[in-house]
């Protein structure tokens, strides 16, 4: 199972090219630094609240099922995932990023793999797990694969960034400029039309928000005293999405549960 890195070049879209030329260099740079914790950007995320939610969220409710990472990356997600799950499978489409992820794990199956075009059977998981892929992907393509591979009573659970924010994206759009991210993911950061377009695939749609203002502390918490802080604007967070759940829209990070996978036929979508 798997596909051919040279078969995948040879069909692949521009936008997919760039992605992965992305991702490897990313992988590239974290194997040279000799760093093995995080994610790409050297960032531990189970610092942030939105994280250890989904991390308790998926040890709560999805204990023992079979777990699809869907775009593992440098395998940050598989790590734990893979102590919960009796059987994890993981897939992308960066060859250095599964390099990095099969050294962070014991057990995990990985295979280079396009997310929108799987080679998997139908209903082969109970869960996809997504852990900040859709915003490298086609949701129009990928949503459908989603749902072809989940069992019927399956369930696909997410982080991502949400892309309503004003001031975070001023700067998704700096690192645009500075090659820090692509054109395509500063383009197709996760929005309220694609919680619309969910409810097409899925017949039950849970979210929930995060980091209001405390992501203004984000690119000091490798400074001392700077996670008492984070803990502090996360409190305000909870009491402003509380008091003013209009503001949810502005939260830096969506956590979303999809559920009933609508398996009709394609054609009726």
């Amino acid at each position: 199972m798997g596909i051919d890195k040279t078969d995948i070049i040879k069909n692949m879209e521009e936008r997919k090219e760039k992605e992965i030329e992305y991702y490897e260099k990313k992988a590239k740079e974290q194997i040279i630094n000799g760093e093995n914790q995080g994610d790409f950007e050297g960032f531990n995320p189970f610092l942030l609240e939105s994280y250890n939610f989904l991390k308790n969220f998926c040890q709560d409710k999805y204990r023992g099922k079979k777990i699809l990472d869907y775009g593992c990356g440098n395998g940050v997600h598989s790590q734990w995932l893979e102590n919960i799950a009796a059987n994890l499978v993981a897939i992308d489409l960066s060859q250095k990023s599964l390099d990095i992820a099969r050294k962070r794990t014991e057990k995990t199956e990985f295979f280079l793999m396009d997310c929108e075009n799987m080679d998997f059977s139908d209903n082969s998981f109970d869960v996809v797990f997504d852990g900040g892929t859709f915003s490298s992907l086609d949701l129009n393509k990928a949503l459908p694969e989603i749902i072809r591979v989940l069992k019927p009573n399956g369930f696909l659970i997410g982080i991502e960034t949400f892309g309503h924010n004003p001031l975070t994206n001023l700067k998704r759009a700096f690192n645009k400029l500075t090659g820090k991210r692509t054109d395509w993911a500063v383009s197709h950061i996760f929005k309220t039309k694609d919680l619309k377009l969910a409810k097409k695939y899925f017949g039950k749609i849970e979210t929930y928000y995060f980091h209001l203002i405390s992501w203004a502390i984000f690119p000091f918490l490798k400074l001392p005293g700077a996670e008492p802080i984070l803990k502090l604007l996360e409190k305000i967070d909870h009491t402003l999405l509380f008091v003013f759940p209009f503001l949810k829209r502005y939260s830096f990070k969506i956590v979303f549960i999809f559920s009933f996978p609508k398996k009709y036929d394609k054609t009726s979508l």
